[in-house]
């Protein structure tokens, strides 16, 4: 299973200049961990790191503390992550059939769930990872007033790993160009196309770091995960 990693944004909500995957949790970059998860998995053959060039020096300083065996590609991403992952379809081996998506600041994606996302791909043409929405959602108005209460039981938080055939996906993506299509992830796309997204159950720990509250979570989440290991 060929494996692309968008890693091309900077740490704003972060309120760092640098790019986030750059930051450290437990001495190890962002990025070291979600290499390590793809690296440790069964289904993961090749991986593409989707960033931009003048992070290219500290991606390269990361692989070379890791020795992982995975081949891995550097990809010059877009400025947004739409134009990224396009970037990325683009630069995947003409072999390539499938493709899982992963956000490289979900740092906490076990193995277990690139094994499971790659499997069930085999048998659909595109799927997310979610999970189950706890909190009641409100849908609000411009002026701060709830205009509807949705179905809890209806709703699921979007995850990465996402997977799609390569073909299909490529299609999607020149439709969005095309159409101007503005999305914030390529489930989006597929949907738009009138395709059909499977929902594959997430992780509850698989959180998209994104400000300083994130990063003080998943220490914890690695702290408690480090006696099993």
């Amino acid at each position: 299973m060929h494996l692309l990693i968008p890693a091309a944004g900077l740490g704003r909500r972060m309120g760092s200049s640098r790019n986030k995957l750059l930051l450290t949790l437990l001495d190890q970059p962002l990025l070291a961990w979600t290499l390590k998860a793809a690296e440790a998995s069964t289904a993961i053959t090749w991986i593409g790191i989707i960033g931009q060039p003048i992070d290219f020096p500290d991606f390269e300083a990361i692989l070379a503390q890791l020795n992982l065996t995975t081949p891995i590609q550097f990809i010059p991403g877009g400025s947004t992550r739409q134009e990224s992952v396009y970037n990325g379809l683009q630069a995947l081996p003409p072999e390539a059939e499938r493709v899982l998506i992963h956000d490289g600041a979900r740092c906490l994606a076990t193995p277990a769930l690139f094994n499971r996302c790659a499997e069930v791909l085999q048998t659909c043409p595109g799927l997310i990872a979610a999970i189950p929405v706890k909190d009641t959602i409100k849908i609000v108005d411009n002026n701060g007033f709830i205009q509807d209460t949705p179905d809890r039981q209806q709703l699921w938080a979007a995850q990465t790993p996402q997977g799609f055939e390569v073909k299909l996906l490529k299609q999607c993506h020149d439709s969005g160009q095309s159409q101007g299509w503005a999305v914030t992830d390529d489930a989006a796309l597929f949907e738009k196309c009138g395709l059909p997204v499977r929902i594959v159950e997430g992780e509850e720990t698989n959180l998209k770091v994104t400000t300083p509250v994130d990063l003080r979570v998943a220490e914890f989440i690695l702290r408690e995960r480090q006696p099993e290991n």
